[in-house]
């Protein structure tokens, strides 16, 4: 396991009723279903992405981009085109009239425009983000994002268009897990594009020291590390996981280890009903009371007050001194 890997789990795909859009210019496809990642294809033709705030992007032929929430999206040829169909939540689509569309508009399965030859042709897909970790990625992305068409894998691409053809049994399974299987590849594109700002963490990866640091603890979080232990484990020393982690991730090793652990706890506690007390002991917690005192001292809120969805947590987190000396106190030998 590594950091994308972990923070993609909570990330999955739910078809939405028009998985492809073939259309004439003018035309206008918005997206206002209020999942927090949409993803689009061009596979022919080409538009412009509209968000609802910023300027308009443009998506050519082979070109995939993913949107971000909250807020909409829209995707227009030309791009002040009016809107000729919205996507809503619950697998719903109204015509430009604000009516749901209706037979005429259907060209077949997950299908619909104006005929099989038009000009453009768009693939959709939507995905729900659950857990407190997923939306650590969701919110280090920016609103809109483009992989170019000649860094897409066209391979991929076609086994989704047909899929979309295929009226098997467990169609809608395999049409998502390809559509998790996109997003995965597509931001790994993007986070290795020349100009591409990705998560500290995600380049930190590629450091032979520091990346083996954060497989070790996203593998093992439960394992009593501190920064001498992991340095052991790189073949370096205490000084130098220090200085070359906080370097590249931007935090102390012994900060990101305690606010990755209770990121973990927070979703298993509203995933599971596991007692506080095995939650803290699997995430590296002594017992229930030193879960309580990181949860509160990084969240703001407890443990229970977390799982019953109530509390005010805070977005702020401890300082580095902190945070060390509250992993080194409360943390010791689990099992």
């Amino acid at each position: 396991m590594d950091a994308l890997s972990d923070l993609l789990d909570g990330v999955r795909a739910r078809g939405a009723l028009f998985s492809r859009s073939v259309m004439n210019p003018p035309w206008s496809v918005r997206f206002d279903h209020g999942s927090p990642l949409t993803l689009v294809t061009m596979v022919r033709g080409g538009a412009w992405i509209v968000p609802d705030r910023g300027e308009p992007v443009a998506l050519a032929e082979g070109d995939t981009a993913i949107l971000r929430g909250p807020g909409s999206h829209a995707v227009a040829h030309p791009a002040d085109a009016p809107v000729t169909c919205t996507v809503l939540a619950g697998n719903s689509c109204l015509g430009p009239d604000g009516v749901p569309l209706t037979e005429e508009a259907d060209l077949g399965l997950r299908t619909y425009g104006d005929s099989p030859d038009s000009a453009d042709l768009l693939l959709s897909g939507h995905y729900e983000v659950s857990g407190d970790l997923s939306q650590r990625l969701v919110s280090a992305l920016p609103p809109v994002l483009v992989v170019p068409g000649d860094e897409c894998h066209d391979w991929l691409r076609d086994l989704i268009t047909a899929e979309i053809d295929c009226p098997a049994p467990g169609q809608q399974l395999v049409l998502d897990r390809l559509l998790d299987l996109a997003l995965i590849t597509m931001l790994r594109a993007w986070f290795d594009r020349p100009g591409a700002r990705p998560p500290a963490w995600y380049t930190a990866m590629d450091d032979p020291v520091v990346g083996r640091a954060l497989r070790l603890m996203h593998n093992l979080p439960a394992h009593p590390w501190t920064v001498a232990l992991l340095a052991e484990r790189c073949g370096v020393s205490r000084a130098t996981l220090a200085r070359d982690f906080r370097s590249l991730v931007g935090v102390p090793p012994m900060t990101y280890l305690a606010d990755w652990r209770v990121g973990r706890a927070a979703d298993l506690l509203r995933g599971t009903d596991t007692t506080v007390e095995a939650i803290a002991r699997r995430v590296g917690y002594s017992n229930a009371f030193a879960l309580s005192a990181a949860f509160k001292r990084l969240r703001g809120t407890t443990p229970t007050e977390h799982r019953r969805g109530g509390g005010t947590p805070t977005a702020s987190r401890s300082t580095a001194a902190d945070a060390a000396d509250l992993v080194g106190a409360s943390t010791g030998p689990v099992g």
